[in-house]
């Protein structure tokens, strides 16, 4: 929880003095009560992230007010990723009723499974995979990661990550038996999957495993002979520091992925992540400087026509949703409302994910501009969505805005919706 900062009071009242606001003018602008205001001021009541940023972004601090907020305590990265498990052996245990986990271990930890080992079977281990059966299997799983990376959109994760990890281990050990050639599309596809699961493990709220899963993916392209893919992890692991509000973690990380020899999407990837670090710093020029290197690069078409799309692949226009998000981080979230508004409108409804996604920030957008009918309305529709996908990240967005709109706990619209908004908000992803 926040804690009263005498700091943080003391230099939002010297500037919103020498700026010639009143608490009223001010309190109209961040759209927070007189009297919150007054509170906070004092060191009485402690600032919200959110209340910082806007404040911020009223009185021109540049992030002064945003830097004197603490942030909670986070994962190093880093250090997290490269912490793992011998990974020679993998367990993993699937239940009829809903519980499953994955274990990776060494071999000397591997102990006889009982009655489990009855159903065991391995790969013979000695003849070589014919190139037309291993080219089969490549193809077969193109195919079936694009289906997955579809299903992902409207589904939890833990119906998907079973296969995904299985998926992996086949195309690790099949590299091991096919000709060179097919070994590093095999291992560069078997990357990818890897990558997903990091990033569905994320949205289960397991941040070390995203972390453990993203190095897995490393190492399986690096093996393949593919050394670019270390630059989008660190992307990735930026992600992961972006949601534990880490400003500066979350720039020092994307701007080591943005190496002149690392492919134009990686650094366009990259810049993108660096804009929203700058932006939960409240650094607005940094933030759109970054979006400018971001654009020419992701627009440009290098990649391999038939390896799967680094990144999303349901934002038909990446940097303008970045945008939007860095504006609602910048304390600007009426720009933020209308640029995702616009920016929403682009994508499928089919990218159920997606919607949900920027869908909440924009009704929270709305919703810290004072816009509590149209924040509702917005809302509302959601909250299905929000059940189907079970996002852990969507999920510290619906708690920001659940905060927002408690505040306005008389409204009829926020009556509408608080019940279900506030249970889907501390329901666990896990």
């Amino acid at each position: 929880m926040p804690q009263p900062s005498t700091d943080f009071g003391e230099e939002l009242r010297q500037r919103r003095l020498d700026a010639g606001l009143s608490l009223t003018t001010l309190s109209a602008a961040v759209h927070y009560s007189k009297a919150q205001l007054s509170k906070v001021e004092r060191g009485i009541k402690a600032p919200s992230r959110d209340l910082a940023r806007l404040c911020d972004a009223a009185l021109q601090a540049g992030g002064a007010l945003i830097s004197l907020v603490a942030t909670p305590a986070a994962v190093t990265p880093d250090t997290a990723a490269t912490s793992g498990f011998d990974e020679e052996e993998w367990k993993m245990h699937l239940s009829p009723d809903g519980p499953n986990w994955f274990q990776p271990v060494g071999r000397r930890q591997v102990v006889s499974a009982g009655a489990a080992s009855l159903m065991k079977w391995r790969t013979s281990g000695q003849e070589p995979v014919s190139s037309a059966a291993a080219g089969g299997m490549l193809e077969a799983s193109r195919s079936l990661f694009t289906q997955y990376r579809r299903l992902g959109q409207s589904v939890e994760p833990g119906f998907l990550l079973p296969g995904l990890i299985a998926q992996t281990h086949t195309l690790r050990e099949l590299s091991v038996h096919a000709d060179s050639r097919t070994r590093r599309q095999l291992l560069e596809l078997g990357s990818r999957y890897a990558e997903y699961v990091g990033w569905l493990m994320q949205e289960t709220g397991d941040e070390q495993a995203a972390l453990w899963w993203t190095q897995r993916a490393v190492d399986l392209a690096a093996a393949g002979g593919d050394q670019a893919l270390a630059g989008y992890a660190l992307v990735r692991r930026a992600l992961v520091t972006l949601y534990q509000e880490d400003a500066a973690q979350t720039v020092a990380l994307a701007q080591r992925a943005q190496s002149s020899t690392l492919p134009p999407r990686i650094r366009g990837l990259a810049a993108q992540r660096e804009a929203q670090g700058h932006a939960l710093a409240g650094d607005h020029d940094a933030c759109l400087r970054a979006l400018d290197r971001a654009r020419p690069l992701l627009a440009r078409q290098e990649y391999d026509a038939d390896a799967p799309v680094i990144g999303s692949m349901h934002l038909p226009d990446s940097v303008g949703m970045v945008t939007g998000w860095c504006l609602f981080d910048l304390g600007r979230p009426r720009e933020a409302a209308e640029e995702l508004t616009r920016q929403l409108a682009l994508v499928s409804p089919e990218a159920m994910r997606t919607q949900v996604r920027y869908g909440v920030r924009r009704a929270l957008a709305y919703a810290t501009d004072g816009e509590i009918e149209q924040a509702c309305a917005l809302t509302a529709p959601l909250l299905a969505a929000v059940t189907a996908v079970r996002s852990a990240t969507v999920t510290i967005d619906l708690r920001r805005l659940a905060h927002v709109l408690g505040r306005y706990s008389d409204h009829a619209s926020v009556r509408q919706v608080a019940a279900r908004l506030g249970a889907l908000s501390h329901t666990p992803t896990s």
